[in-house]
């Protein structure tokens, strides 16, 4: 089968897994073009992560890599699996302190990673690719 042929993005789970991956790999990609891994290091060292800095590259480039990969299928559970756990500390490191809403009723609160777990979970539990 090649790369991007129409098979690949026939069911609802690979539209799904397209976009939830363009997702994915605008938020690395973002981070790399506006240059603010760093900043991202530093707030992971103020977190108490090991190696703050080389740690943001590591997920900054699993986000563009892995949604590279999630994309065409290739690891789609373990890349699931990976993304949802990295969604969950972002909700504990951040969000959730924020409250459910994204916009409107509040700012910067859940619903948006919650959105991408449960994506994430269906990718994961799709059949194929």
């Amino acid at each position: 089968m090649k790369l991007f042929s129409p098979e690949r993005f026939r069911s609802a789970p690979d539209l799904l897994r397209v976009v939830v991956s363009g997702i994915l790999i605008a938020h690395g990609a973002a981070r790399i073009y506006y240059r603010t891994v760093d900043e991202f290091g530093v707030f992971l060292d103020s977190s108490h992560f090991p190696a703050g800095p080389l740690l943001a590259w590591a997920v900054t480039l699993v986000e563009v890599i892995g949604g590279c990969s999630l994309l065409l299928g290739i690891f789609r559970r373990p890349l699931s699996l990976y993304f949802i756990a990295q969604l969950l500390l972002g909700i504990g490191l951040v969000h959730a302190q924020y409250g459910f809403f994204v916009v409107g009723h509040g700012r910067n609160g859940i619903e948006y990673s919650l959105l991408l777990i449960a994506s994430l979970i269906v990718i994961a539990r799709s059949k194929g690719n």
